[in-house]
């Protein structure tokens, strides 16, 4: 099985807090591509107002292989914190947007503020049309995938791709708080669907901490998957350990058990002040026959994000 390194060429800060509106105030975080007809590229992410409750916003880009324009200034909120005592009613952080029938669907993470831990994170769906604003709105106002036997206590980013005739999701789950603060022990699971919205959590774990092999690492989040046109199916994710970085995984059976390679992440091309020590948040996607990664640097999102190119031999 071919383990050769990933070398991810940076191309430069795409977004940088701009603090200009209430309902931004610091971060852009876990930005999600949306690749449209016309070529052009949609962003979506998250962004915090001064209490730090999240936001959704969005830019549109054009790729030509070795950078990037921005086409649009940023705008939003296209989807903001739920109702009072609802499980998204303090933010709305935005894990995977998909097309289906003309409508665009946002999977996105809901959170609450908590007492005895610091959140609880649950999985909602919000639409809008194709075309227009895209204002995003909630089809629910209760979680798609919430607290079960299966995931007893708060849940991660989702990620969701069409395979055949169902849905697959992997999304973050926790195994278990500590006694402090944001101790934890967080995988990655999956849930299926026949249609996109009603989801069943499989409750298997797909992507299972180091244990031993790296008792640093706490949280493996933030899936990102693609099935490869030779029916390898591939996973790019965030790693906590307790600093962030990004980890990378393989199924040769269709996503039923994938193998961990992260060693084969690699980077080139000079870092900046804003992603020299992390890369994380990963979304890959393909666009006119290249690879990109959008990804989060310092800070989950504190700095930004940025876009790098898979370069090829």
């Amino acid at each position: 099985m071919d383990k050769k390194k990933q070398v991810w060429r940076r191309l430069g800060r795409v977004i940088a807090p701009e603090a200009s509106a209430p309902w931004w105030q610091s971060h852009a975080s876990y930005p999600t591509a949306l690749v449209r007809s016309d070529g052009l590229i949609d962003v979506y992410f998250s962004v915090r107002d001064a209490t730090s409750r999240s936001s959704l916003a969005s830019v549109t880009l054009s790729l030509d292989g070795e950078g990037f324009q921005r086409e649009s200034a940023p705008k939003g909120p296209l989807l903001g914190p739920g109702m009072r005592g609802a499980f998204d009613a303090d933010g709305v952080s935005v894990g995977c947007v998909i097309e289906k029938d003309n409508e665009l669907i946002a999977y996105y993470l809901g959170w609450s503020v908590g007492v005895s831990v610091p959140f609880s994170n649950f999985i909602g769906i919000a639409t809008a049309p194709r075309t227009g604003d895209a204002v995003f709105r909630r089809r629910e106002i209760v979680p798609v995938i919430g607290r079960s036997a299966v995931d007893p206590f708060t849940l991660g980013y989702p990620w969701v791709m069409r395979s055949g005739s169902e849905y697959r999701m992997w999304y973050g789950s926790h195994l278990a708080w500590g006694e402090v603060g944001l101790e934890m022990k967080h995988v990655i699971k999956e849930a299926k669907s026949s249609d996109g919205f009603s989801w069943s959590a499989i409750g298997k774990v797909a992507i299972p901490l180091k244990g031993a092999e790296d008792p640093q690492e706490f949280a493996v989040s933030r899936p990102s998957v693609v099935a490869e046109a030779d029916g390898i199916w591939s996973m790019w994710y965030a790693r906590r350990r307790p600093g962030y970085e990004l980890g990378f995984a393989i199924s040769d059976d269709e996503g039923a058990t994938w193998q961990r390679q992260d060693e084969r992440i690699a980077w080139t091309g000079s870092p900046d002040d804003w992603d020299d020590r992390e890369q994380t948040y990963p979304c890959v996607f393909d666009h006119h026959g290249r690879r990109y990664m959008l990804y989060n640097g310092n800070g989950y999102g504190r700095t930004g994000f940025g876009l790098a190119v898979l370069e090829t031999s």
